[in-house]
């Protein structure tokens, strides 16, 4: 454990990550974390290493900070507001634990992994489909239909209305960035469109149960508790949205983090086995979750700094997944025993569907190393802010087309 006093708060950087420009990855906040654990933020602060972040996602007098993310952007009220606070991810002590015992079944290994001879169907299926046999356009070509149909798949949805799902959960996505109010109405007309998706599926599956992902929640009792309809709505556009958005982003940033280390890429193709390691290790350095947020419940004192109750804490994944004292410099190897990521955050609030996200990209990645060799830029890519949640928007690439 590191042991450290407060810094000179004339000394502590700080950052504005407000600011569309400001970059969570850049050379700026790695110098940071060589000068300070944290740094002062518009929000609150910012955790830079990974050793405070580590134990500050368990830290007892911390609550879960994404819910005053609306709030902090001036969203108070309304259908998304309602929404976001209804999030399991947002829910504390026994509420949370409650409705997580009540939708852990659904996610269970058994019945995802049931699913995985289709995922890699579709990767393949996808792959033969690009418009050119050596260029592709990597997030409309792939990442995003990947993303969908996969949704389409766990969900019992026809896989043909992809466009729509991709399309209704990235704009849902818009609420991640620093932009959130100029964005509301186009957000809350895909909440409009994809609460009418889970209605309609809920209803379905009541009439007509089955052995599959939206019957296990429709279904789920523990106790003689069941999930009501609200919650049950609120938590399929969730998956929805989550399970779309986090999966197209962190495959296009595989590719991105790929390219630029091709060694490990032709490993990949040579030992499909290392398709889970590809993603563990994609996460530790070139996470879609940029930060990870806490809130403090009452006044306390962490490493020698004050955190009066209120206060936003930021933990900067990637800058501890990267942070020399943990890792070094051996830099991006999939072969490397690594301590955790904080990709899927960590403690109570850990992921419900990592295992989804982690079963459907072990599959894809392999696969995109033996069919798509030797990757490279091939134009202008365009990136979404690097701050939240992040990612290209478009990435075309060339490639050699292998077996």
């Amino acid at each position: 454990m590191t042991t450290t006093t407060q810094l000179d708060p004339t000394t502590v950087p700080s950052f504005d990550v407000a600011d569309p420009a400001f970059s969570i990855t850049s050379d700026e906040v790695h110098a940071a974390r060589e000068r300070s654990w944290y740094a002062t933020t518009n929000y609150g602060i910012a955790v830079l290493r990974y050793d405070e972040v580590s134990r500050l996602l368990k830290h007892p007098k911390l609550r879960q900070g994404s819910v005053q993310w609306p709030a902090h952007n001036g969203v108070t009220e309304g259908p998304f507001a309602e929404w976001w606070a209804s999030w399991i991810l947002n829910k504390e002590g026994e509420e949370h634990h409650r409705l997580r015992r009540l939708m852990n079944p659904a996610f269970s290994p058994k019945l995802i992994g049931g699913l995985v001879p289709r995922f890699q169907a579709l990767a393949a299926e996808l792959v033969d489909a690009f418009e050119r046999p050596d260029h592709c356009e990597f997030m409309r070509e792939f990442a995003e239909p990947y993303a969908a149909r996969v949704i389409a798949i766990m969900l019992g949805l026809p896989e043909d209305e992809w466009p729509i799902i991709a399309r209704e959960a990235t704009n849902i996505g818009l609420a991640m960035g620093v932009t959130i109010q100029s964005e509301l109405p186009t957000i809350e007309g895909a909440l409009e469109r994809l609460y009418a998706y889970a209605d309609a599926l809920i209803d379905d599956r009541r009439a007509n149960p089955g052995d599959d992902f939206v019957s296990t929640l429709v279904q789920a009792t523990r106790d003689s508790d069941t999930l009501s309809d609200q919650e049950l709505r609120d938590g399929l556009v969730l998956l929805i949205f989550g399970g779309y958005d986090t999966t197209r982003n962190q495959l296009g940033l595989a590719m991105q983090t790929f390219m630029a280390h091709p060694d490990q890429w032709r490993l990949l193709a040579e030992r499909p086995e290392l398709g889970g390691r590809a993603v563990e290790e994609v996460m530790r350095v070139n996470p879609t979750v940029r930060w990870v947020t806490r809130e403090a419940l009452e006044d306390f004192t962490f490493e020698g700094l004050d955190i009066a109750a209120g206060t936003t804490v930021h933990l900067f994944s990637e800058s501890a997944g990267t942070d020399p004292r943990v890792f070094g410099e051996a830099g991006f190897d999939l072969t490397a025993e690594r301590k955790p990521h904080f990709g899927f955050g960590g403690g109570a609030h850990h992921c419900l569907g990592h295992f989804v996200a982690r079963s459907d990209m072990s599959e894809a990645l392999p696969l995109l190393a033996r069919r798509l060799r030797d990757p490279r830029p091939a134009g202008e890519s365009t990136w979404l802010p690097d701050s939240g949640n992040t990612g290209p928007m478009t990435l075309p690439i060339a490639f050699t087309p292998g077996a």
